[in-house]
């Protein structure tokens, strides 16, 4: 695997937890900041993420094709078959598309550094078994109590837009010390 060019930065938790909320306020402060970023998304419900199943490209795919791309006017859509892609493959796949950073929503256990979003109480649990947390997203004042009592992380309130611009300080930074 060829050295990857882009910060990597992970926002985990369990379902409807609030990711994808997040990380679509990160993208639109991170691109007001003039960060080029891309997305993994982790499809954890099981089964296959939807397709346009009417569209060429899904029609080629359905023949046979490992892969197909449909490109427009600057767009580009990607539909792959058959593939099973690692996460680091799937990052050095956007790193092709010269990102700065590399959100990854979802893929709790990789190493990367993420910040934790948790729900309900009993997630705290999670904070156990995961590495290079950077921060924890509460959505109860009893889980940063908890939190606060084991783990020595800056704790913010679903409610709280601090929350959006620490981690978009801390990412952004990185990505100028990549540079």
């Amino acid at each position: 695997m060829a050295l990857v060019n882009a910060v990597v930065f992970q926002v985990v938790g369990f379902q409807n937890s609030g990711k994808t909320t997040f990380i679509r306020k990160l993208i639109e402060t991170l691109a007001n900041n003039g960060v080029k970023t891309a997305v993994i998304k982790h499809h954890g419900h099981g089964g296959k993420p939807d397709v346009l199943e009417h569209k060429d490209s899904s029609k080629h795919v359905s023949a046979g094709a490992v892969a197909a791309i449909a490109a427009g006017d600057g767009r580009l859509l990607l539909q792959a078959e058959g593939q099973e892609l690692s996460l680091p493959e799937q990052i050095q796949l956007l790193d092709f598309f010269h990102p700065d950073l590399i959100l990854i929503e979802g893929h709790k256990f990789s190493g990367y550094p993420k910040v934790v979003l948790l729900k309900e109480i009993g997630d705290v649990d999670l904070l156990h078994r995961l590495t290079n947390i950077k921060a924890v997203i509460y959505w109860q004042e009893e889980i940063k109590d908890l939190v606060k009592g084991w783990f020595d992380l800056p704790c913010f309130s679903i409610n709280d837009r601090s929350a959006e611009q620490f981690i978009v300080e801390r990412c952004t930074d990185a990505v100028h010390k990549n540079k």
